[in-house]
């Protein structure tokens, strides 16, 4: 916000003297009254007095100079002092213009137009020099404490913005890391993690989802897999088919790493939850760890699901061959409606080309990093 005052350095005992700092315009036909203002404030030491007795260039003076107060008289034959206030009004953004109207007139109608239109005060003509310089002096300490609030707001509005940039950047950063360690875990390779969560950031964008969410899913879904650090290497590393007794401990792991996750109600604390407990779940609620359907299932789990199968399918593992992407597209398209939203598959198919170039831009033997 544009301030003429300067108010690095207020004090409540300063503010008298930063008043006559202010910037002052003058709006009156009769060159005699102007003289005579600009007089009167001259005696008092206000340093930034300018004047017009065009009504028709306040506009583009306000625009250059930003003033503090106005002194407007009402009755003038080019523009109205009404029709002046309604301009300002329209241009400015300043929720607190001190304008003080100058008018021989004392009927309420006039007056009522001109509070309506902006008016903070009234000089009745002919005026007394002391009147003038209480009303102005009293006008502009209003203005004084108003731009000394917005001040403070915006500075603190800043910190709080500094703040959250500061605490996102930690949480991004614990985030990677225990992705990674959840990845790592289960011999699987950082790029991985890279893959999949890329491949889920594009998709939100192409849902609608918005840049923001978009990035937030960028860093969450890395810690889809980190509940598999709680299941024990003689299940999580084994070589062969599980049994079904470990195949039920292996389905713990969404619940461990949503606990590993935690509560906290931060939007990426909440979609790194939801992507950790909820991608095992299928459309036709045939999934783990709850068994939900459905738009049930949140939809960064969904994306989530869709990514993490596609970038497994189709890598290859010590433990298997990579998939073709034919193929692979292939089961995608058989499990629409199955394990997967139709129209998720639809729009995974739609952008397969970008998704591919995710996936030649991290390859296996690159290291964890976005």
């Amino acid at each position: 916000m544009n301030m003429a005052l300067d108010l690095t350095d207020l004090s409540v005992g300063s503010a008298l003297a930063d008043i006559h700092d202010a910037k002052i315009l003058i709006v009156d036909d009769n060159p005699s009254n102007v003289a005579l203002l600009e007089a009167v404030l001259d005696e008092e030491e206000y340093e930034n007095i300018y004047s017009t007795t065009d009504p028709t260039q306040v506009l583009s003076l306000y625009r250059e100079h930003t003033f503090d107060l106005l002194l407007l008289d009402i009755r003038m034959p080019k523009m109205s002092g009404i029709e002046v206030l309604q301009q300002l009004k329209e241009v400015t953004r300043d929720e607190f213009l001190p304008v003080i109207v100058l008018t021989a007139q004392t009927d309420q109608e006039t007056r009522q137009q001109a509070l309506e239109a902006g008016a903070k005060d009234f000089i009745t003509k002919p005026f007394e020099d002391w009147e003038v310089l209480l009303r102005i002096e009293n006008t502009l300490q209003t203005r004084l404490y108003y731009t000394r609030q917005v001040v403070r707001a915006d500075i603190l509005e800043q910190e709080v913005r500094k703040r959250t940039r500061e605490i996102l950047a930690t949480q991004f950063e614990i985030v990677k890391r225990l992705g990674a360690a959840g990845e790592l875990r289960d011999n699987e390779t950082g790029a991985h993690v890279n893959r999949m969560s890329h491949t889920c950031s594009l998709l939100a964008l192409k849902r609608g989802l918005g840049k923001d969410y978009a990035e937030q899913l960028l860093y969450a879904s890395t810690m889809h897999d980190v509940g598999k650090i709680g299941i024990p290497d003689s299940i999580l590393l084994k070589p062969g088919k599980l049994s079904p007794e470990e195949w039920k401990v292996m389905q713990h792991h969404p619940e461990i790493g949503a606990k590993i996750i935690g509560d906290n109600d931060s939007k990426l604390i909440v979609l790194a939850r939801e992507t950790a407990l909820y991608h095992h779940e299928k459309w036709d609620g045939s999934g783990y760890p709850r068994g939900i359907s459905g738009e049930e299932i949140p939809i960064s789990a969904r994306i989530a699901a869709i990514s993490d199968v596609f970038d497994a399918l189709t890598s290859e593992r010590p433990y298997k061959k990579a998939w073709s992407v034919e193929k692979t597209i292939a089961l995608l398209k058989a499990e629409s409606g199955k394990h997967f939203e139709p129209v998720m598959v639809d729009l995974f198919i739609e952008n397969l080309a970008e998704i591919l170039e995710i996936k030649e831009r991290y390859l296996d033997e690159e290291t964890y990093h976005n």
